[in-house]
C-alpha cells in the first residue's frame, strides 16, 4: 500500500507540474513577442506576464500540497 501512495505522489507531482511548466513557457514566449512588436507597452505587458505566471505556478504548488497531504495520510 505504501508503494502505491508513493507512486501516486510521484504521478501527481509529475502531471501537476507539466501543465504549469508549459503554461509559464508559453506566457513568457508570447509576452516577449508582444514586447518585440510594441516596446512602448513593455511595462504593462511585464506586469500582466508576471501575474499570469504566478497564477500558473499556483497550480504546481497545489499539486505539491496535495502530494504532501497524501504522503502523511
Amino acid at each position: 500500500m505504501k508503494m502505491l501512495i508513493d507512486l501516486s505522489g510521484g504521478l501527481i507531482m509529475g502531471i501537476g507540474s507539466l501543465g504549469p511548466a508549459l503554461a509559464i513557457g508559453l506566457i513568457g514566449s508570447k509576452a516577449l513577442e508582444a514586447i518585440g512588436r510594441n516596446p512602448e507597452s513593455s511595462d504593462k505587458i511585464m506586469i500582466n506576464m508576471l501575474m499570469a505566471m504566478s497564477f500558473a505556478e499556483a497550480i504546481a504548488i497545489y499539486s505539491f500540497i496535495t502530494v504532501l497531504l497524501n504522503l502523511h495520510m
